[in-house]
């Protein structure tokens, strides 16, 4: 009797086994897949210089702080006197510009640019003058037409729609940090829509890298 016993016992159990199996299977590979809680990610990763050394001496040079972009759109890249680097310019106030551009000029769709400035003004904090250009060379404001704010990083910027000289055509962020008046502004050209260079400008913005000069006692 006690052997039935145990047997009855040992098929009540495998009868169960097979049950939870089953609800295993239908749970995880039955019909429709269930959804699955979103992939979690940093919204602000660790921003990086990818060239620093360049960024440094500029840094040394202007005996102000500079900013690397951590990202640019693609094929741009942040070298200092790299391939896209076209425009490596530091005045003898100590401002300076850099311009970084990529331009195709096959037409049609295989035809765009893609051109970004960076500029640094230390030891100033209001807008500078440009001239326009024209016949009538009229001296304006470099930056002009504000549209609203834009924060990222812990930078607040506005942005300008009317620009001039190198950033003509470009729409511009500009901000201010210890002392001094900061840029970074992107052409408006094919393959580029307005909409697409400020949300471009937003994620430049995002990833800078600020860099600070080592200064010799």
């Amino acid at each position: 009797m006690a052997r039935v016993h145990r047997t009855l016992a040992a098929r009540l159990l495998l009868a169960l086994l097979l049950a939870a199996c089953v609800l295993v299977v239908a749970g995880c590979g039955g019909g429709k897949p269930k959804a699955t809680a979103p992939i979690s990610y940093d919204p602000a990763p660790k921003r990086v210089c990818a060239y620093p050394a360049g960024w440094q001496k500029l840094a040394n040079e202007i005996r102000a702080g500079v900013y690397c972009p951590g990202w640019l759109p693609d094929p741009l890249t942040s070298q200092l006197g790299g391939t896209w680097n076209n425009i490596n310019s530091v005045s003898k106030n100590r401002s300076y510009l850099e311009s970084f551009v990529w331009q195709e000029t096959g037409g049609g769709a295989a035809g765009g640019e893609l051109h970004v400035n960076l500029r640094g003004y230390p030891g100033r904090t209001t807008i500078p003058d440009c001239t326009t250009g024209d016949k009538d060379n009229i001296v304006v404001k470099c930056f002009a037409s504000p549209n609203g704010t834009v924060s990222e990083n812990g930078i607040k910027a506005t942005e300008y729609t009317v620009n001039q000289d190198a950033d003509l055509w470009h729409i511009a962020l500009v901000w201010r940090h210890n002392g001094g008046l900061y840029t970074i502004s992107e052409h408006v050209a094919p393959p580029l829509t307005y909409n697409h260079v400020v949300r471009y400008l937003k994620i430049e913005l995002n990833n800078l890298v600020l860099i600070e000069p080592h200064l010799q006692s």
